[in-house]
């Protein structure tokens, strides 16, 4: 009952300002993050991918952009999304995250200087440039300034919070057993990590909490060990879902990781005299041996690279799941914090959603000429895949539009949602609509007049041309290509009549095929000139951002 009796209200109250304080300092470290990939996460990633050619010049390329992304997660999954693509051998992407991890405790070594005076300056700066512009890395860089005062604030908070804490006798008994069993404190400081997804917050609370004396140094080196393995713990969890390649980094960074934290620990009775030699106060003694570790790993492990690479490629073998066509392939989840690199990831998705969608299209006319069922099954298999990438899409660029987007970037994402939107519709048109009637014709056996099959294979190949033209507008915009396609829809409207008084003269005249297949021949007719209609829904933006449409039709007059 007394260790209940502990925890008063005044206790309570001092946690719970704690935890704000905590919460403010993972706040402030995401805007930063977020900040910086706005502002230049193309440039850092095109910079990882040219590092790759040598072992030492990875290294230093990891150091320094996680120095200033202040995240190893974030580097993990850039570098993990690029080896996943083929643009960094694994060997490469290992030695990024070595000086990753070494990057990122220079955070810690900035933060424990004493600069919380900064706090409102950067605050005030930050908002003054978040406000003052609607340029977008104008408004990324306040967001960096904002980030970075309220992380000093929230330590100053997390300090003057956690001054009571050191006569509390509750907070002593809690601590007992973590200082007597350091391989549980690495546990749970590695379970409190991968939850934050922040290595360095847990380790500046550390420091902070060591400052103070409220945990002994000895347990304060075992926690910073364990926030070190949950800080690559987390990476893995997150790409879960990814395919070999990309997994194969954070879980080669995690052996290595491992490996690291059982020397480490193994050591530890050993290491407390000689940060002692190294001078500074104690939230000092905490950042550099959080630097030490890390440096230490990088050094020891760098030489290694390739024999590690090899081991995970063992370790998470490529494989072929049925059905993985249906799996998006570009929309990773670390590009949401850019929302023009997330854009274009959804971009790319959209063309193989498009791919799929063509072929369903191509095949559909062989299906009326061969009576083949085969490839009516073929094609309803791909409608699946073609259901699934939609919903995948629309989802990503739900979550991209959650973000601040500027003018350009909002338009963008509304064309990808209709656009894919017309895709949907056009593979529904496809397989619930020509496949039934080529089934029906098939069930019947049915046939159409040579005259009638080769205007519509020639209607089919005017729409398929089409097809080709709407993706390549989809991409590029061009103004050109936009008003010729608009134009094709009205010559695909004059060409659908024509066929249809062809196909009525056909019946007067007594055809008996076109008699037996009127309807179906109609019917196929009408259905290809609305998937043409769902293709030319894509001009209408560009055009309308140039001015060239009028309220019913399109402006021609400066052709």
């Amino acid at each position: 009952m007394s260790f209940v009796r502990g925890f008063g209200a005044n206790l309570m109250e001092v946690l719970v300002n704690l935890i704000g304080g905590i919460a403010l300092l993972l706040w402030g470290i995401r805007m930063v993050r977020t900040g910086v990939t706005r502002a230049f996460g193309a440039p850092i990633r095109k910079a990882l991918a040219r590092s790759a050619g040598n072992p030492v010049s990875a290294l230093m390329t990891g150091f320094g952009f996680t120095a200033i992304l202040q995240s190893s997660t974030a580097t993990a999954l850039i570098t993990s999304s690029l080896a996943g693509r083929g643009y960094i051998p694994i060997a490469a992407a290992l030695a990024i995250m070595l000086g990753a991890d070494v990057g990122t405790t220079m955070v810690v070594q900035f933060f424990s200087l004493n600069i919380k005076w900064l706090s409102p300056v950067l605050i005030a700066i930050g908002v003054f440039m978040f406000l003052s512009s609607d340029e977008s890395k104008r408004k990324a860089l306040g967001r960096i300034a904002i980030g970075l005062g309220l992380m000093l604030l929230s330590l100053k908070l997390i300090v003057a919070t956690s001054l009571p804490l050191r006569e509390s006798e509750a907070v002593s008994v809690l601590m007992q057993p973590l200082t007597a069993e350091p391989i549980l404190a690495v546990l749970i400081a590695a379970g409190i990590t991968w939850l934050a997804h922040s290595s360095v917050a847990i380790v500046l609370l550390v420091m902070s909490m060591a400052a103070l004396h409220v945990i002994s140094m000895h347990l304060a080196l075992a926690l910073v060990i364990g926030a070190n393995l949950g800080g690559a713990l987390t990476p893995v969890v997150i790409t879960l879902g990814s395919n070999a390649a990309t997994r194969r980094i954070p879980t080669g960074n995690l052996i290595i990781r491992g490996v690291g934290c059982i020397i480490a620990l193994a050591a530890l009775p050993w290491l407390q005299p000689y940060l002692a030699i190294l001078g500074g106060g104690t939230s000092h003694m905490v950042a550099n041996f959080h630097t030490a570790f890390n440096l230490a790993i990088a050094i020891f492990f760098l030489p290694f690279v390739g024999v590690i690479s090899r081991l995970v490629t063992r370790l998470v073998p490529d494989r072929t799941v049925e059905g993985e066509n249906g799996t998006p392939k570009y929309l990773e989840d670390n590009t949401l914090g850019m929302p023009a690199e997330a854009l274009a990831s959804a971009t790319r998705e959209t063309l193989r959603m498009g791919d799929e969608v063509e072929k369903m299209l191509a095949g559909s006319i062989d299906v009326f000429k061969a009576g083949d069922a085969k490839t009516v099954k073929e094609i309803e298999q791909r409608d699946d895949i073609v259901d699934t990438l939609h919903e995948a899409i629309k989802l990503f660029v739900t979550r991209i539009t959650e973000s601040e987007l500027d003018a350009g970037e909002s338009k963008r994402a509304i064309e990808i949602l209709t656009f894919t939107t017309n895709l949907e519709h056009i593979g529904d048109i496809v397989d619930k609509n020509l496949m039934d009637l080529a089934t029906k014709k098939i069930k019947g056996r049915m046939s159409f007049s040579d005259e009638g099959m080769e205007e519509l294979t020639t209607f089919h190949e005017r729409v398929m041309a089409n097809f080709k033209l709407s993706l390549n507008i989809f991409v590029s915009g061009d103004i050109n290509l936009a008003k010729q396609l608009l134009r094709d829809k009205i010559d695909i409207r004059e060409l659908e009549r024509e066929y249809v008084d062809n196909h009525y003269q056909r019946v007067g005249a007594g055809r008996p095929e076109s008699i037996e297949s009127s309807s179906l021949h109609l019917d196929v007719l009408r259905d290809l000139k609305r998937i043409n209609s769902h293709l030319t829904a894509v001009v209408y933006p560009i055009l309308e951002r140039a001015g060239e449409l009028r309220p019913s039709r399109l402006s021609l007059e400066h052709d």
